[in-house]
């Protein structure tokens, strides 16, 4: 079979900058997918050679940028496990240039990085895995992007540090859109659930995939209420809902004028360049991406534990699906 990983040359080229999160992926599935469980940053310099099309005008300056691509792309990888702690899923030799993949099975934090990794990199969004055959089926697709919407559920509220509702069609529970608002109106108790007659007549969330809320003890408005959004695709930054959470949404669906503004989130599995980082909160509110996802997921268990999280009790059905897909990855590679 073709190589479980491809880092093609051309996204390397050009007068840009090099997109050092791709080069740092893949050596993250470079080392998921091996049997010995490791990759190493020569791996990027061999990987951009065999990818080359054309000759270069000067040999020595190719490989010595290609080398900086390498050693840029561990300092990446360093900076996500300054990031994510316990959570990140590899160990790093910066020194030697080796990666290892230490996963723990039935580690919540770690499962929602493997999860957004994965995601990041389906042939839609990336060229790492392209044809091969370790990329997810089109099951496996639907059920990473169920996993994560799970994921990002648990994520919000570590976040906010309260309850929180899976409230993205189709919903865990099985309920429908005004059902389950209710539920959730219910107890925030600020306005009351009564949808205009001008509202969609069947709508699935109308954008929200995630609430989250801190009570306040008094039982008033004014207390922390957080809506998100989870987007897996490429056209993720295209569905910001920072003004619809609170100038669409609760005129459509909330009665009683409710004193209390939401807080918009987007909840992506993507890695994210800090120097683009800025705009993407101008333009979306709050983001928790891959860098911030996994640590919050374990902060989450002793809200799970008080069935505070919904959902929370599925991951460990993303954990069995992560084991068996690296093992079958890892059968179809040595082959």
């Amino acid at each position: 079979m073709s190589a479980a990983v491809r880092l093609p040359s051309e996204e390397f080229g050009g007068a840009g900058p090099p997109n050092l999160d791709l080069a740092a992926d893949y050596l993250e599935l470079s080392a998921v997918f091996s049997e010995e469980k490791q990759s190493f940053s020569q791996d990027i310099v061999g990987a951009l050679d065999v990818s080359a099309d054309s000759e270069f005008d000067d040999v020595d300056a190719e490989m010595r940028n290609r080398e900086d691509i390498a050693s840029a792309a561990v300092g990446r990888m360093v900076s996500r496990k300054r990031a994510l702690a316990a959570t990140y899923p590899f160990e790093l030799d910066d020194r030697a240039g080796v990666i290892s993949f230490v996963a723990k099975e039935r580690h919540p934090g770690q499962t929602a990085y493997l999860v957004s990794l994965l995601l990041s990199n389906l042939r839609a969004v990336s060229p790492l895995l392209g044809d091969s055959e370790a990329h997810p089926s089109c099951g496996d697709v639907r059920a990473l992007r169920r996993w994560f919407q799970y994921f990002a559920t648990a994520a919000l509220a570590a976040e906010i540090g309260g309850p929180a509702w899976s409230f993205g069609f189709p919903r865990p529970d099985g309920s429908g859109f005004i059902g389950k608002l209710s539920e959730i109106w219910s107890v925030l108790k600020d306005g009351y659930v009564e949808a205009d007659s001008s509202a969609p007549k069947n709508p699935k969330d109308d954008g929200i995939d995630v609430f989250a809320w801190r009570e306040q003890k008094d039982g008033l408005p004014g207390f922390l209420l957080a809506a998100a959004q989870v987007a897996t695709g490429k056209d993720w930054k295209n569905k910001s809902i920072r003004s619809h959470v609170n100038c669409v949404f609760l005129g459509r669906w909330i009665g009683g004028r409710p004193a209390t503004r939401m807080i918009p989130y987007h909840v992506i599995p993507f890695a994210r360049p800090d120097g683009e980082f800025r705009d993407d909160v101008r333009v979306l509110g709050n983001v928790l991406h891959r860098l911030r996802v996994p640590r919050r997921v374990s902060e989450a268990n002793a809200l799970a534990r008080n069935g505070q999280v919904e959902a929370f009790d599925r991951l460990d059905e993303a954990a069995e699906w992560i084991t068996s897909y690296v093992e079958r990855a890892r059968r179809l590679h040595s082959h």
